[in-house]
């Protein structure tokens, strides 16, 4: 059961860099977070891709595959939610939520996000934390980014997200893949005061 009095909405789009989303459900489970789930139709083909790995359709067998993925059992709240039931309560801006985090967000998620399209329920349930005044952040993995993307992503900006890239730091010396992600993962969760990953931060020098 979750310590925490409102969930959070993980979406996971369809970008490469699943890792991301895997290591951000597994601090977010341990510190007792109650985490809406939501992954867009390409996310399967992804996992595929970069896993060869089938993660299965139904939202029920879902969420015990994230929580193997995560190595995350018993612990925190987990719902997962079909990319197409856009009747889902993340759908609805009565729903209260802590926010939500796109992890990894791929460029056509952001080009319909600053269009205003909702296509599926992860772009709805995005749309709906701006329309609320709500802390939508989105993390791109993407490189390099057009003037398209750059336009779009300052769009969003200007519509209230946070943009944190994909572009992890060095100066708190990564040993593994996970402490590279672990850090963008961390700076993701700062912009929803979310705390709960055992990174280095930054002290300061000492001449």
């Amino acid at each position: 059961m979750s310590i925490h009095t409102k969930p959070l909405i993980l979406g996971v789009s369809g970008a490469s860099g699943l890792i991301y989303a895997v290591r951000a459900l597994k601090f977010l489970l341990e510190a007792e977070y109650a985490v809406e789930l939501v992954a867009s139709k390409s996310t399967y083909m992804v996992w595929q891709s970069e896993q060869n790995i089938r993660m299965p359709p139904e939202p029920t067998q879902q969420e015990q595959f994230w929580r193997q993925q995560t190595g995350v059992e018993g612990i925190g709240k987990l719902c997962c939610h079909s990319w197409s039931n856009v009747g889902a309560n993340i759908a609805s801006g009565s729903f209260r939520t802590l926010g939500m985090i796109v992890m990894p967000c791929s460029m056509a998620t952001v080009a319909k996000l600053a269009a205003g399209l909702s296509s599926d329920l992860l772009e709805r349930a995005a749309d709906v934390q701006l329309k609320e005044g709500r802390k939508l952040i989105l993390v791109p993995r993407e490189t390099p980014f057009s003037l398209i993307h750059l336009r779009n992503l300052t769009t969003l900006a200007e519509a209230g997200a946070r943009i944190v890239p994909a572009i992890p730091a060095w100066y708190h010396n990564p040993k593994t893949i996970e402490d590279l992600v672990d850090f963008v993962v961390a700076r993701a969760l700062d912009q929803l005061d979310i705390d709960c990953i055992p990174i280095q931060r930054w002290q300061g020098r000492q001449d």
